[in-house]
């Protein structure tokens, strides 16, 4: 089969213009990015204002394995399959980083025959969103350092100032920096540090804001720092929210592309789903549900992480509502829950998907305790067989649970008609949508209601430093947000060697971080990557362009 790259290369796409036309939307309101992408404008948000809502569909996954689950890929799919069953449906998705897409995860288009397209565009610099967003919190940087140099009106503590550069880039050497040096033109020497740009707060401001004006209010209340006598400080007091907003005042727009089916997709925002909550932007998603009678849309990692964010985080600050939710999985990766080696996979081994199918099974509770209906996709690969297939289904019947057997990656939309009629019938049952928690809890109880109830750990231990940082939130009257857990994507528990289903275990947290601007509280669990590094053989290696403008090997 062609690669992912040559599939897309081969694309019929249709003008953007007309994509818009699929979903009513007019003409004026398309503001072209060349003739294939396209930010959709303020404007019709006054024209769609009391227009009913469509159904919310999200698609998540069990704990992502090296063997790879699929969910972007289904994610696509199910939106090809909707329309190819007659459904008027989009998708809405996250944008890819560069950083991994020249590291070695690659690119987050999709797969195969179910590929959001123009692919190349849409894994390189898209339309400039990432470095508008880099752009906005190295500002805020800048004018902190600044601040201090001319003064210190603010009586900014060197030594607790929490905000960080960002690169949209992997480039380990830069986790750790020291700024100021060569003297005193050069400002105060202080220790700094760089992130990805996808774990700036920026990033989970824009996903979070329902508008320009509701974005730059988020931005003043960032707190960068703290003062001497530790009382937090906001990017109000140094008053260049509005120049931060200006810099996002594009990026804020939804972007519009396609499917290789030329189904609607909306690719816009794109935080981290660890140390941030990992969903696409809340304008996308609501404008696509102004739109589309069906939204498909996705959160970042398995259910414990991606889905519990989506539903006590974007949901909740968002007033949105899913109708469904898909669990992905593929055979081969709940026999590496089952504890078989990547290197033995493609051999039949029932023994090893029924242990793997703990993790599964886990993940279906999860979704349930939010009262969501839920259904099953399996990802099939090639080396599957009709035993494994037949296991797993089983599994879910005895659970109540409806799966699918589904070829998207091969076949495109026809390969997800089934999915897509569960879906459908899913979207029309009884839905008893609540959070997991009160926003209002103390941060302890909040933090142990997911530990216990989504992750199934015996309890939660605290660091002295979490603690101490916790009682702070609390004197300053920051600790009335939502959680966002920042832990291994790899297990339910925070050791990622943990696979399947473990128990007996408790979840440290280590340290706690307030994201004021965002409107959530970030628990720090592990060892979590904020800038990561490239591989031995990065993707870069691989990734070329010859002199007809075609690209190779991106993926």
């Amino acid at each position: 089969m062609k690669s992912d790259i040559e599939i897309a290369q081969q694309a019929k796409m249709l003008p953007i213009n007309e994509v818009a036309a699929k979903l009513g939307i007019q003409e004026d309101e398309v503001e072209n990015y060349g003739k294939y992408k396209a930010k959709i404008s303020y404007d019709i948000w006054k024209r769609l204002e009391g227009k009913e809502d469509g159904k919310l569909i999200l698609v998540t996954a069990i704990n992502p394995t090296p063997a790879g689950e699929g969910k972007s890929t289904t994610t696509v799919g199910l939106g090809q399959a909707l329309n190819k069953i007659g459904k008027n449906a989009c998708i809405a998705l996250r944008e890819p980083s560069l950083g991994p897409v020249f590291g070695v995860k690659g690119g987050a288009a999709g797969g195969g025959y179910a590929q959001v397209v123009p692919m190349e565009d849409i894994n390189l610099h898209f339309t400039g969103d990432m470095h508008a967003i880099t752009a906005a919190n190295n500002l805020l940087s800048a004018a902190i350092d600044n601040h201090i140099n001319h003064g210190n009106a603010l009586q900014i503590d060197p030594r607790q100032i929490v905000w960080k550069r960002v690169l949209d880039m992997n480039d380990r050497a830069l986790r750790e920096v020291v700024v100021g040096l060569g003297g005193k033109a050069n400002g105060f020497v202080r220790e700094d540090g760089f992130m990805i740009t996808v774990a700036s707060e920026v990033m989970a401001i824009l996903c979070l804001s329902d508008g320009l004006m509701d974005l730059k209010e988020r931005l003043s209340r960032i707190v960068f720092a703290y003062d001497y006598n530790s009382n937090p400080l906001t990017v109000s007091q140094l008053n260049v929210q509005g120049a931060m907003a200006l810099l996002l005042k594009d990026a804020i727009k939804p972007n519009l592309v396609q499917t290789l089916e030329n189904t609607p997709a909306f690719i816009h925002g794109g935080p981290f789903a660890n140390i941030a909550h990992g969903c696409n932007s809340i304008m996308a998603t609501k404008l696509g549900l102004k739109l589309a009678d069906y939204v498909v849309t996705e959160a970042g990692f398995g259910a414990d992480l991606g889905a519990e964010k989506f539903m006590d985080i974007k949901c909740r600050l968002g007033g949105l509502a899913p109708a469904a939710v898909v669990i992905v999985a593929t055979i081969r990766a709940l026999k590496m829950h089952g504890g078989v080696p990547k290197t033995e996979l493609t051999a039949e081994n029932l023994e090893a998907v029924n242990r793997g199918f703990a993790n599964m099974e886990k993940q279906i509770e999860n979704v349930r305790k939010f009262g969501v209906p839920a259904i099953v996709a399996i990802n099939k690969f090639a080396t599957d067989t009709a035993a494994e297939v037949q296991l797993v289904q089983e599994h879910c019947k005895k659970l109540g649970v409806e799966a699918s057997l589904c070829e998207v990656w091969e076949k495109g939309g026809e390969g997800g008609a089934d999915l897509a009629h569960k879906v459908v019938a899913a979207a029309e049952q009884a839905n008893e949508f609540h959070f997991l928690y009160d926003e209002k809890d103390s941060i302890k109880n909040k933090i142990g209601k997911i530990a216990r109830e989504i992750y199934g750990a015996d309890d939660v231990v605290f660091t002295p430093k979490a603690s101490k940082e916790i009682k702070k939130l609390e004197e300053i009257g920051l600790d009335k947000h939502p959680i966002c857990m920042a832990k291994t994507q790899y297990s339910l528990s925070d050791n990622p060697n943990l696979l399947g289903r473990p128990t007996g275990f408790k979840i440290t947290v280590k340290e706690v971080r307030v994201s004021a601007g965002a409107g959530f509280i970030v628990a720090l669990t592990g060892d979590i990557m904020i800038m990561p590094g490239l591989p031995k053989v990065p993707s870069a290696e691989k990734i070329d362009i010859d002199e007809n403008g075609v690209i190779s090997g991106l993926f």
